[in-house]
C-alpha cells in the first residue's frame, strides 16, 4: 500500500455549504454614480474610444463589454479629474511595507518581486523557500532569484552595491505549505506576525491533470494553512491570492468578476442542463476523503495513475475541464469561507505567457501552455492543432499580470476593508486574438528563422474533430519520412511521434473550443484609476499588445533562449 504525496489529510474541517443563485443579477457594468453616468451620456462621447481604441460602437456584438471612455475625455468634473491625477496611491502605499511571499521562484512570484524592488519601496519580501535549512534557503534564493536574467534592470540600476541591496530586501524563509504551520520555525512565525502588511499566495501546482491529492494539498489546503496563518497577523492589510480564470469552468458567455461560492460547480447553471441541477454542492472534506480512500485502494497498482484519472473523473462530473482548474476554483471556495474579516484579493490570470515590455522582453521560466505545442510545432513533431480557428484565445504577459496585481494590491490595501475583490487578469475584451491569427504569427517567426534547418514549415491545419486530426497527423509523419529519406524509422518510432502529438493536442484541447470570455471590468477601472505616472511605471493596459510583434519578435525568440536553449545546455 503506498501513500506516497498523500500528506494533506490534516484533521477535518467542515465547510458549510452555502446556497447559490442560478439566476443571480449581473453586476452594473459600468462604473460611478448616477450623476457621473448622466454627465458623461450628456457628452455625447459614451463608448467612442478607450485610449485611442475603438470600442463598442453601435450596433454592438452582444459579448463586448461596456468600457467607460477616459472621464477626462468626457468632461469630468473638476473634483474627479483632480482625484484621477493623484492616482491610486501606489508609491505611497508600498513604502515601508513588509510583504510575505509564497511561490516566489516561480514565473509569476519571481516576476511580481522584481517589479516591486525595482518600482517601489517597499521594505522587506519574506520569500518561503522550500529548502533543508537557512544556508540551503539563501543559496537557492541566490541561485534562482538573485543571479536570474530577470533582475538584469535591478542589477543594471543598483550596480556595485546590487547585492547588497537585494539581500537587505530579500529574506529566506525555510518552509513548506504543505506542511503544518507552513513548515516555518516559531521564530521565523513569530517575526511574520509581527511585521507582514501583505500576504501574496502565489504557490500553486500548475499541472493540469497531476494526481488528485497532491492538487489538492497545494492548491486548496494549503491556501487553508496561510488563510489560518494570515488571521495572526497583527497588521495585516490584505490577503492576495494568485488563482486562474479558468476557476469558472465550463460555463460560457461572459464571465464576470464574482467570487465563487462554498459548493459551487462550474456547470453552465442554465435550464437545459439536468446535471447541474441534480448535483449535490460540492463538499470540499468528501473530495479529500474519496482521495485517500483511492489511494489506500490502489495497493500495489500504480497509485499515480489513478488518483490522476480520478481527478480527471472529478473535474468533468463538476464542471470543470482538469483537475487543476477544479481544484484552484475549491482554493477560492475555502478562502472565501475562512477569512472572516481579513480583506481578500483574487488575481485570476488566463494563459501567462511571457513578458511584453520589461524588465525582459520575452523572459518566460519553464515550458508552460502554449509552448509545448510552439516548440514542438517549430521542431516540425506538431503539423495539426484541435481549435476553432476563429474562436478567441486569452494569452496576458508576466510583467502585465504582475503590474495588475501591484496595483490593485496598493487600492486595496490603502482601504483595508474586509471583504472579496476579484480581478480577471486578461486581454480577450479589449484585445482580442483569433487561433488563425496566432499561429499565422508563430508560422510567420519560423518561417524567417527555423527551429530545425532541415524542416520545409507549412502552415499548422486546425481540426474541430480528434479524428480528423489523428488521420491527417499520421499522414504527415509518413509523408515526411518519405520526403527526407528516412526509411530506416521504425513503426514503434512513428506511432510514438503520432502519439505525443495527439496527446499535446487532447490536453489543451479544452482551450481550443473555450466559449468564454473573461469581463475585465474591475482591471479596466484600475487603470482608470492610476495616474498617468503610475501607468507608465505599471503598464496594465491590454489594448497597447501588439500581438504580431509580441509573437514574431518577443515571445518565441524568447522561448528559443530561455527553453529550448537551456533545455540543450542542461542536456535534456
Amino acid at each position: 500500500m503506498s501513500l506516497t504525496r498523500s500528506v494533506f489529510f490534516s484533521p477535518s474541517v467542515e465547510f458549510s455549504s452555502t446556497k447559490f443563485s442560478n439566476k443571480s443579477k449581473l453586476p452594473n457594468l459600468f462604473f460611478g454614480n448616477e450623476k457621473s453616468k448622466s454627465k458623461l451620456r450628456s457628452s455625447g462621447k459614451l463608448g467612442v474610444s478607450y485610449n485611442g481604441y475603438p470600442y463598442f460602437t453601435a450596433p454592438r456584438h452582444p459579448l463586448e463589454s461596456e468600457l467607460p471612455p477616459r472621464l477626462a475625455e468626457c468632461g469630468a468634473m473638476p473634483e474627479l479629474q483632480a482625484e484621477l491625477d493623484s492616482g491610486i496611491g501606489i508609491d505611497s502605499f508600498f513604502e515601508g511595507k513588509n510583504i510575505f511571499i509564497t511561490g516566489g521562484t516561480g514565473l509569476l512570484g519571481k516576476t511580481l518581486i522584481e517589479k516591486l524592488l525595482r518600482s517601489t519601496s517597499v521594505g522587506k519580501i519574506y520569500v518561503l523557500v522550500k529548502a533543508s535549512d537557512k544556508e540551503a534557503a539563501l543559496d537557492r534564493l541566490t541561485k534562482e532569484i538573485m543571479n536570474s536574467e530577470l533582475f538584469v534592470c535591478l542589477r543594471e540600476k543598483h550596480g556595485e552595491t546590487y547585492e547588497e541591496y537585494v539581500r537587505s530586501k530579500l529574506i529566506p524563509i525555510v518552509g513548506n505549505i504543505c506542511e503544518p504551520n507552513i513548515g516555518m520555525d516559531i521564530n521565523s512565525a513569530n517575526k511574520i506576525m509581527e511585521e507582514v502588511d501583505v500576504i501574496v499566495e502565489s504557490a500553486a501546482s500548475t499541472t493540469l491533470n497531476d494526481r488528485y491529492d497532491f492538487l489538492l494539498d497545494i492548491n486548496v489546503n494549503a491556501p487553508l494553512r496561510l488563510m489560518r496563518f494570515a488571521k495572526k497577523c497583527k497588521n495585516l492589510k490584505l490577503f492576495v491570492h494568485i488563482s486562474t480564470a479558468y476557476v469558472n469552468g465550463i460555463r460560457e458567455g461572459i464571465i464576470y468578476e464574482k467570487p465563487l461560492m462554498m459548493g459551487e460547480n462550474g456547470r453552465k447553471h442554465d435550464d437545459n442542463d439536468e446535471l447541474s441541477s441534480s448535483l449535490f454542492p460540492l463538499d470540499l472534506t468528501d473530495e479529500m476523503n474519496l482521495a485517500m480512500k483511492a489511494c489506500i485502494a490502489s495497493g500495489d497498482r500504480d497509485t499515480t495513475k489513478d488518483l490522476k484519472r480520478l481527478g480527471l473523473e472529478r473535474a468533468a462530473y463538476y464542471g470543470w475541464y482538469n483537475a487543476y482548474h477544479m481544484t484552484k476554483a475549491m482554493g477560492e471556495m475555502v478562502l472565501n469561507e475562512t477569512r472572516q474579516d481579513v480583506p481578500l484579493l483574487i488575481l485570476r490570470p488566463s494563459v501567462v505567457e511571457s513578458c511584453y515590455k520589461e524588465p525582459v522582453p520575452g523572459w518566460i521560466q519553464g515550458n508552460r501552455m502554449y509552448d509545448p505545442v510552439i516548440i514542438s510545432y517549430g521542431k516540425g513533431q506538431l503539423p495539426a492543432y484541435l481549435a476553432d480557428p476563429n474562436l478567441h484565445t486569452d494569452i496576458v504577459p508576466v510583467d502585465m499580470v504582475a503590474n495588475t496585481t501591484i496595483a490593485a494590491i496598493a487600492k486595496h490595501g490603502i482601504v483595508r476593508k474586509a471583504g472579496v475583490n476579484v480581478y480577471h487578469v486578461a486581454t480577450d475584451f479589449v484585445n482580442p486574438l483569433r487561433f488563425n491569427e496566432m499561429f499565422e504569427y508563430i508560422y510567420e517567426h519560423f518561417r524567417a528563422n527555423p527551429l530545425v534547418e532541415s524542416e520545409n514549415m507549412v502552415k499548422m491545419r486546425l481540426f474541430d474533430q480528434f479524428s480528423n486530426l489523428s488521420t491527417y497527423i499520421r499522414d504527415h509523419v509518413s509523408e515526411r519520412n518519405t520526403v527526407v529519406g528516412v526509411e530506416s524509422k521504425t513503426r514503434k518510432h512513428n506511432k510514438a511521434r503520432v502519439a505525443y502529438a495527439e496527446q499535446l493536442c487532447k490536453m489543451y484541447e479544452f482551450i481550443g473550443f473555450f466559449k468564454a470570455r473573461f469581463h475585465t471590468g474591475n482591471t479596466r477601472a484600475l487603470l482608470e484609476e492610476m495616474s498617468e505616472e503610475e501607468r507608465a511605471v505599471f503598464e496594465v493596459d491590454a489594448t497597447k499588445i501588439d500581438w504580431k510583434k509580441y509573437f514574431v519578435d518577443i515571445h518565441i525568440p524568447g522561448l528559443r533562449k530561455h527553453v529550448v536553449n537551456a533545455t540543450r545546455l542542461a542536456g535534456v
